[in-house]
């Protein structure tokens, strides 16, 4: 979406005669890039689902709030990552509490009917989910998105030295976890 573009959807979410429009503009532009953003941290097709659902519930109730120092992708972004990482802390909690089982990542993935990867690809995810909220959105972002440094700093709203370090460090981790299963 080039800058005038994004001027002019502000323009009409700004205006309650176009707003319901432009939002749906936004919906139909960002929904499936924000959908596999959501993915790749929550895993499940039917979380992710619930996960957007939110992410554009909260940014439906917070236009008034935007004031245009980041991109609307960047903002779209920075909600769908704190919606997902809200989630998976409220998953992990009720895990803990409820679920004595040895369920894997992995094995919950191939189960998924939504998924359609390899044994592999459910292993790497398997790692991924394993590393801490910042490294596995760097690991993400870098990785899958195939975002720069400078678009997941404005997002993260931190220095890309610090992204580098943490990329660095996650990938690693992803390299000792395969080892670790040959």
């Amino acid at each position: 979406m080039t800058q005038q573009d994004e001027q002019e959807i502000m323009n009409q979410l700004k205006d309650p005669k176009t707003r319901r429009k432009a939002f749906e503009q936004l919906v139909n532009q960002y929904s499936e890039q924000l959908y596999w953003q959501v993915r790749r941290i929550v895993l499940l097709h039917e979380d992710a689902n619930d996960v957007l659902q939110n992410v554009f519930l909260k940014a439906w109730s917070k236009l008034d709030s935007f004031h245009q120092e980041s991109k609307i992708s960047t903002w779209l972004y920075r909600i769908a990552l704190n919606e997902s990482l809200d989630f998976m802390r409220r998953k992990k909690a009720q895990m803990v509490s409820t679920d004595d089982d040895e369920t894997t990542v992995g094995s919950m993935l191939l189960a998924d009917d939504y998924f359609n990867g390899t044994e592999v690809e459910a292993m790497l995810q398997e790692a991924v989910a394993q590393l801490p909220d910042v490294q596995r959105t760097v690991f993400n972002m870098r990785y899958f998105d195939d975002m720069k440094y400078s678009e997941i700093s404005e997002i993260l709203q931190t220095s890309e030295g610090s992204l580098k370090a943490s990329y660095h460090i996650a990938v690693k981790k992803i390299s000792e976890f395969f080892k670790h299963r040959d």
